[in-house]
C-alpha cells in the first residue's frame, strides 16, 4: 500500500473515531439532561431560564445541588407540631384580611422554620431554598416567590394582589413539607397498623384545617382566593 493510501485510511479512522466519540458524548449528555429532567421537573426549566439558557451551566449547578443534597435525610413531622404548623396556618389567613403584608412576612417565616424542623439547612436561604429544590422541586418556586414578596411588603412595594398570589402559590409548598409520612413500620404488625391508623386521622385533620380545604367542591377543594370568611387564600 502506498504512503498516500496509508494516509487516506489514517484520516478515515482519525474522522470515524471523532464521530463515534462525538455521539457518545451527546448520548451521554442527553441521558444526563432526561434523567435532571426527571428529577427536578419544572426546576430544570426555571433554572435554565436563570442561566441564560445556558444548559450546560444549568445542568451543572443541579448536579452540584444533587451532590451536596441528595442524600439530606428529613424527619417527619410529630403529630402535635403538624397540627401546630396546620393551625398557624390558618392563623395567617385570618391576619390576611386585616393585614396582607403582615400575613405574608408571617407566612414566609413559617415556611423558613417548618422547612428547619423537617430537618433542611436553616443557615442561610440560598442554601436551604437549593436543599429543597432537590427533595421538593415541584413546589419550590412558591417558596421563593413569597419569600419575595415578604421583602417587597416590608418595603412597601407589594400590592394585595401580588400579596394574594405569593400565599397562594406558597400553599402547595406547606402542604407539602406538612403532610404526614406515607410509610411506617413494616406492614403485618400492630405497630404498623396503629401508625397508619394515625397517618389517615392526621391527613382528616390536615384537610379539615388547611384554608381553602373542605367539601365544598366534589374534589374536596374549594377555590383558591376564597374561603368562608372572605380572606385571600
Amino acid at each position: 500500500m502506498s504512503t498516500g493510501a496509508i494516509s487516506i485510511v489514517v484520516v478515515v479512522a482519525v474522522v470515524l473515531a471523532a464521530a463515534l466519540i462525538i455521539r457518545v458524548v451527546r448520548a451521554g449528555a442527553g441521558r444526563r439532561e432526561r434523567a435532571l429532567r426527571r428529577r427536578f421537573g419544572p426546576e430544570y426549566e426555571l433554572n435554565v431560564a436563570q442561566h441564560a439558557g445556558d444548559t450546560k451551566a444549568a445542568e451543572r449547578e443541579l448536579e452540584e445541588r444533587l451532590r451536596l443534597y441528595g442524600d439530606l435525610r428529613t424527619e417527619p413531622l410529630p403529630g402535635e407540631l403538624r397540627e401546630r404548623y396546620v393551625a398557624e396556618w390558618a392563623g395567617m389567613q385570618e391576619m390576611f384580611i386585616e393585614s396582607p403584608e403582615h400575613a405574608v412576612t408571617g407566612a414566609d417565616q413559617l415556611l423558613a422554620r417548618l422547612a428547619h424542623d423537617r430537618g433542611y439547612p436553616s443557615g442561610r436561604y440560598e442554601e436551604q431554598v437549593a436543599a429543597l429544590s432537590v427533595h421538593h422541586a415541584g413546589h419550590v418556586q412558591g417558596y421563593r416567590q413569597i419569600h419575595d414578596t415578604a421583602a417587597r411588603a416590608r418595603e412597601g412595594r407589594a400590592d394585595t394582589e401580588e400579596l394574594r398570589e405569593a400565599v397562594v402559590h406558597a400553599r402547595p409548598f406547606f402542604e407539602d413539607l406538612v403532610r404526614p409520612p406515607h410509610h411506617g413500620a413494616p406492614t403485618g404488625t400492630k405497630t404498623a397498623r396503629q401508625h397508619h391508623h394515625g397517618e389517615r386521622r392526621s391527613e382528616s385533620g390536615l384537610r379539615k384545617w388547611l384554608p381553602g380545604t373542605g367539601t365544598g367542591t366534589g374534589h374536596g377543594h374549594t377555590r383558591f382566593g376564597h374561603t368562608r370568611k372572605g380572606g385571600a387564600w
